[in-house]
């Protein structure tokens, strides 16, 4: 073949390749969204979940790995799809290890489970994250492939948040980056086995991590691999240095942590560092979805929105045209801006047993160019006919979820 044949080829794939569309990136990063089906939220910019992680599946060569809490497919649907590209990674020969959280099996569809465990080459493990922590879970939604990519965001293995709900992911190519995401899963994937083994799970060493342009943050920091920094450090210390505006969307936000009988302890970490940026003069604005109005989480959002500086949205999206769905048409992405300048994309709620309890991944980018699309991103929605500004005098009835 010419050379001048071969680059018509490349261009041809290129233009016509079923993964041909670009998507908003930075080097290393891909900014990647699930917008939820009949509604304002799209953006031409942004690839897909479904088609991201369709790519990584195919492109898979060796290795899969996966961490997530619960997992649920549904025949016919966009997730269902890529869950037929993981089995055929799996028929080319491609290992695939998918780690579970013992508390998420209870969540999953049995249905779903029992097609990912006959799945050729494909090795299933169960965490009781809470065996470590006492109340925590796999919380974290990630995987990595051949070590040279990973995905984290706040998309669930789970049909719904690949159509009906608002999600935020990137898709990572950062080498330093991938490698620390793999060891995170190496770390846990040993942890299930010494359980299992009735042997002690090592804890880490309290080491501080230098800040970088981009940094992969996680927690607990108990049972973070080396290199790795404490999410529960990093965020207050982020807004602390916010000198003119912080950008916050969150499913749900509370100073409330789940203790044992369903208590709900006090947690102030991130509320105390949110309240003192506000108080310096940063302006906030923090977006969570309809599901944080029930008591007492939406008794705090109003004590906070009544602060100088501090502006809270409420997000309700449209029931879908085919009725109901359970546990969807919500907002769920878990991202921040600070001063147009940082960017935060993570799999975290804000509030107790997500920083200090469970598996959570995030990744800092000190990139402007990112921070100026997530804040973007959040503009869509903060804008949009979907939110309304908290009503500090009004009864908020408890959350319907879909599910009544």
């Amino acid at each position: 073949m010419t050379p001048l044949r071969r680059g018509l080829v490349a261009l041809l794939a290129l233009v016509l390749g079923p993964h041909a569309q670009a998507g908003f990136s930075i080097p290393g990063y891909e900014l990647v969204q699930t917008a939820p089906v009949e509604t304002t939220l799209v953006n031409a910019d942004l690839r897909s979940s479904a088609a991201v992680w369709t790519q990584l599946f195919d492109e898979a060569r060796s290795e899969i790995v996966i961490g997530q809490f619960y997992a649920i497919s549904k025949a016919g649907t966009p997730f269902d799809k890529v869950v037929e590209r993981l089995e055929a990674a799996s028929a080319r020969g491609v290992k695939i290890r998918f780690l579970l959280d013992k508390k998420g099996i209870g969540l999953s569809d049995p249905a779903t489970l029992e097609r990912l465990r006959k799945v050729p080459n494909l090795e299933m493990r169960v965490l009781d994250y809470a065996q470590l922590t006492g109340t925590g879970i796999i919380h974290a939604k990630y995987l990595a492939v051949d070590k040279k990519a990973a995905f984290i965001g706040s998309q669930n293995f789970d049909w719904r948040a690949f159509t009906h709900i608002h999600e935020t992911g990137l898709l990572i190519t950062d080498a330093a980056m991938v490698a620390q995401v793999h060891a995170v899963f190496e770390r846990d994937w040993q942890a299930q086995s010494l359980l299992a083994a009735k042997l002690a799970v090592p804890r880490a060493l309290a080491v501080a991590v230098s800040p970088q342009a981009a940094q992969l943050v996680a927690s607990p920091a108990a049972y973070n691999p080396p290199g790795v920094a404490d999410s529960e450090v990093v965020l207050p210390a982020l807004l602390a240095d916010a000198r003119s505006e912080v950008r916050i969307q969150l499913l749900d936000y509370a100073p409330l942590g789940y203790g044992p009988d369903n208590t709900r302890p006090y947690y102030g970490v991130i509320d105390n560092a949110v309240r003192a940026a506000a108080a310096r003069g940063v302006k906030i604005k923090l977006m969570v979805s309809n599901w944080n109005t029930d008591q007492p989480g939406i008794a705090y959002l109003k004590s906070l929105a009544l602060l100088p500086n501090v502006e809270v949205r409420i997000v309700t999206l449209p029931v879908a045209s085919g009725g109901p769905i359970p546990f969807a048409r919500v907002i769920h992405s878990k991202t921040m801006t600070i001063d147009g300048k940082l960017a935060w994309v993570g799999t975290s709620n804000w509030a107790g047993g997500y920083f200090d309890k469970s598996r959570n991944l995030e990744v800092v980018l000190r990139n402007e160019k990112m921070a100026q699309r997530l804040g973007a991103l959040h503009e869509q929605a903060w804008s949009s006919s979907y939110a309304a500004p908290i009503e500090i005098g009004k009864d908020y009835p408890k959350p319907n979820k879909g599910n009544e």
